[in-house]
């Protein structure tokens, strides 16, 4: 078991942070406060990190897949599967996006909170990094996502994904239009220098 370093709270729900995972900050809570599941849906969480959405969607979802590329968030969202008596309705897989799946392997919901902060390559290669950092453009990760996503959506399914008006939000509804896939502005919150935090939310068209 991973040792906790800190606990968080989302309502009356219990979590705890790993040391090497990312702590939900704002953008978690925006995304948490907004996330809608339906009853019995399947839920894919990418980058789980603490599992803290992915948790939350269990409570409604038939079943959730937790995928991060960080080994030690995938042990800190199970831990937290069990502490909020969630496990039975979820998997964990430590793998990068979508690798580890087939393209049968389909979803009514996708969650993403998504690596989107510019970032410059100056040899940091810790997992707290890789967790926010989005390339110098800030989009590396979520256009990698946009052009995947689509492949494990079911006929009627929908993607959340977080970003900032930093990495360009209408950049990103174009992205989705590509794959067929009808964007909008689900959330926002506004932080200070400039940026917005960004919720969308996309569907098949």
């Amino acid at each position: 078991m991973p040792c906790p370093i800190k606990r968080v709270h989302f309502e009356d729900q219990p979590f705890d942070i790993c040391d090497e995972v990312y702590e939900p900050a704002e953008d978690t809570f925006l995304f948490a406060e907004n996330l809608c599941v339906k009853k019995g849906e399947n839920v894919l969480d990418l980058g789980t990190g603490c599992g803290i959405l992915g948790v939350l969607a269990a409570r409604k979802a038939n079943f959730v897949l937790a995928v991060d590329l960080n080994p030690h968030a995938i042990r800190c969202a199970k831990q937290n599967a069990v502490l909020n008596n969630a496990r039975s309705k979820m998997s964990f897989v430590q793998t990068d996006l979508f690798s580890a799946l087939n393209d049968i392997t389909t979803f009514d919901l996708v969650l993403f909170n998504a690596p989107y902060l510019p970032s410059e390559d100056h040899g940091d290669t810790s997992w707290i990094k890789q967790a926010w950092a989005g390339g110098p453009n800030g989009r590396q990760v979520v256009d990698r996502f946009i052009t995947q996503v689509s492949l494990h959506l079911k006929m009627e399914g929908r993607v959340l994904l977080m970003q900032s008006t930093l990495n360009g939000v209408e950049e990103t509804f174009k992205k989705f239009g590509n794959q067929h896939l009808l964007a909008k502005v689900k959330a926002e919150k506004k932080l200070p220098f400039f940026e917005t935090l960004t919720l969308i939310e996309a569907k098949q068209y």
